[in-house]
């Protein structure tokens, strides 16, 4: 059988409305096999790019029994900067103090060294205000150091100073609390953090500072002479003793000789003679 070419023109449209449901079909049978594979094996690719994203969750949860949040930062006060340290986080409109936990330590010299207890026991307590909400800042002030800033405060090592902090010019509250040397612990220094929330300093031990050697509130800082006077102490101290039992020895001879000179200089006082008048001879 022969067929003419205007024939086959004419079935062109047949042909193509005959496979364009073939068409149809065939993509519903690949969306099925897509969606079939995906309920499967099909989104394990997929699946497998996803799990980066959720790496950061599982390491928060599984971080949440030991330091949901990061260390606190444990700030080291000098003459220079304490200040500045602990009114950083203060701000300018508060109402509510913030706390500094301050640990006063020291080296061979000031401590004798037996200073060591207490900062780990302190390092330790540092690590559990991470986990606890609105715990104090913390800093360290090592006198062996910084010896003019503890003549400032007039603090000794191994001892536990509590700053409450509003903006300027509002009064400054500080306590301070001794440490012993060798029975201090991490519970303790919880302990007192604890009563002090629910009980207040004095009954955590504490004591309130007053008075001219107040650092921020005291005679002496408000008229400049808290670092004066402790550079003067802390050049006495470099003294050695066998130098200033010297000096002092010097200088009381001196002056006892001014003393014993001026009196063998004092003219002697004329005798006493007769009255005038009188007829004896």
């Amino acid at each position: 059988m022969r067929f003419s070419t205007s024939a086959a023109i004419l079935a062109l449209p047949l042909l193509a409305a005959a496979e364009s449901p073939l068409d149809q079909y065939k993509a519903k049978f690949q969306n099925f096999l897509g969606s079939f594979a995906g309920t499967t094996g099909g989104a394990a690719v997929p699946e497998a790019a996803e799990v980066p994203q959720q790496k950061p969750v599982v390491s928060n949860t599984e971080s949440a029994t030991s330091s949901p949040v990061e260390p606190k930062h444990i700030e080291r006060l000098t003459l220079a900067n304490w200040k500045d340290t602990l009114y950083a986080p203060v701000q300018p409109d508060a109402t509510t103090p913030e706390e500094w936990w301050v640990l006063v330590t020291g080296g061979n010299k000031t401590c004798f060294g037996r200073c060591g207890p207490v900062e780990e026991a302190f390092g330790e307590t540092v690590e559990k205000f991470s986990t606890i909400p609105n715990s104090p800042h913390v800093a360290i002030l090592d006198c062996e150091e910084e010896p003019v800033l503890c003549n400032v405060w007039s603090a000794g090592a191994s001892s536990l100073w509590v700053f409450e902090m509003l903006p300027p010019p509002a009064a400054v509250d500080i306590y301070w609390k001794r440490l012993n040397f060798t029975t201090i612990t991490a519970a303790d220094l919880l302990e007192t953090f604890d009563k002090e929330r629910t009980e207040g300093k004095e009954a955590a031990g504490m004591e309130l500072i007053e008075g001219a050697l107040h650092p921020f509130d005291g005679t002496l800082a408000q008229y400049n002479l808290a670092v004066p006077i402790a550079y003067a102490l802390h050049y006495l101290s470099i003294i050695p003793s066998w130098a200033m039992m010297l000096f002092v020895s010097f200088f009381s001879r001196t002056i006892m000789n001014r003393n014993m000179g001026g009196a063998q200089n004092r003219p002697a006082n004329p005798a006493r003679g007769a009255a005038p008048g009188d007829g004896r001879s």
